[in-house]
């Protein structure tokens, strides 16, 4: 099982963007044709997300020329370039099925108020070369107290916060 999680772990990209349904997106998609490879964008409103892992997918929709489109694409193939969010919308469900019924204006989400475009980016793999370096780079420090110490420290301060009140004990 381990030998798959690493292979798995080999394909992934590196650094994903943060992306939720509702969200309308651009997403650039290398495409082969004959000999020659060119970037075909493709926006629209995110309707669902699925998967996880090395299979995790999402499905985009457009209207174009008055025909409902989507498309799904892997968030991790090499084929999916890069993803950028045009629009935060407002979404109450997982899955925007509902979408599909609706034309014009009323196919669209609303847009969050007050909500920045950001650039957010999940990072599911850092460089180790470079962890490493830092690690090797920091220096090492040694405990010099031993818990016994500490333990009777801790002991000491309690009984000072703690006062005993004995007017308490004879009113009663």
């Amino acid at each position: 099982m381990d030998i798959i999680k690493s292979i798995e772990h080999e394909q992934l990209k590196d650094k994903i963007p943060y992306l939720k349904v509702g969200d309308t997106v651009r997403v650039h998609v290398r495409i082969k044709e004959g000999n020659r490879e060119r970037i075909q964008v493709f926006e629209g409103i995110i309707i669902k997300k699925q998967g996880g892992g090395l299979n995790e997918t999402f499905t985009v929709r457009r209207i174009s020329y008055g025909v409902g489109v989507e498309k799904t694409f892997l968030l991790h193939a090499p084929s999916t370039e890069k993803v950028e969010v045009v629009r935060v919308g407002k979404a109450r469900r997982a899955k925007l099925y509902y979408l599909r019924d609706r034309v014009g204006k009323a196919a669209k989400t609303k847009e969050k108020v007050g909500a920045r475009i950001e650039t957010k980016e999940i990072v599911l793999k850092e460089n180790l070369e470079n962890k490493e370096e830092e690690i090797k780079d920091e220096p090492v420090t040694k405990a010099t107290e031993t818990m016994d110490t500490v333990k009777e420290e801790v002991v000491e301060v309690v009984k000072e916060e703690t006062p005993v009140k004995e007017e308490n004990k004879e009113s009663k």
